[in-house]
């Protein structure tokens, strides 16, 4: 999938889930429960055990479902974000702005989202060419930032990432967020291997988009 794919998918769709896991094992149950629940958009952090591995054993797993996009979140240099667009990420994420790490997902036409908290940092990673911008940690920032963001920066898009829930994806969404990005809320299921729950989370995720968009 081309880039500017990746990112209008995203934009459609409006929701990632970002996936921490203590095993390869246990991550790729949660990733298939929360394909099940019908969340495309998969975020493997770089803090599960050989994560490179799992993005490599999904993006071949789920190759003949173009829906599903495998993606690599936690991704802290250009050296990680290499090896992951080589093992097959369509896209990388970032809790900070590393703009060598931005330049070489644009080396390889790969969507890169730089986390920022500040104008200054938004502003900086729109210069670097970034198309969704992450703000983290979401649950300090709170919707109003994205509100605030797009005020002076109407050209961003804007993507919060942590403490985001079912509960408050609409206050996301309203403040002009362009997709959400959610973890500990979607998957919490996981850690007592109940991932019937995770798949429940994730339709309960995507029927809110859904009310929000049908008002």
């Amino acid at each position: 999938m081309r880039k500017e794919q990746v990112i209008a998918k995203m934009k459609e769709e409006c929701l990632v889930a970002v996936v921490r896991a203590t095993s390869k094992e246990q991550g790729e149950k949660i990733i298939d429960a929360v394909v099940a629940g019908g969340i495309h958009f998969i975020e493997i952090t770089m803090t599960v055990p050989g994560a490179v591995g799992i993005i490599e054993a999904m993006v071949g797993k789920y190759a003949a479902n173009p829906e599903v996009v495998i993606g690599a979140g936690t991704v802290l240099d250009p050296e990680t974000a290499r090896a992951c667009i080589l093992a097959g990420a369509a896209y990388v994420v970032s809790p900070g702005l590393n703009l060598d790490t931005i330049k070489l997902c644009n080396r390889y036409a790969v969507p890169m989202m730089p986390g920022i908290f500040s104008p200054t940092e938004a502003i900086q990673a729109l210069e670097a060419g970034c198309d969704i911008i992450k703000v983290f940690p979401g649950n300090v920032a709170g919707p109003g930032m994205i509100s605030s963001l797009l005020g002076p920066l109407p050209q961003g898009n804007f993507m919060p990432s942590g403490g985001v829930d079912v509960d408050n994806v609409e206050k996301w969404l309203a403040a002009g967020a362009c997709a959400v990005g959610t973890g500990s809320s979607l998957t919490k299921g996981a850690k007592t291997g109940d991932y019937a729950a995770v798949t429940a989370k994730a339709q309960e995720f995507v029927e809110a988009v859904r009310k929000y968009r049908a008002k």
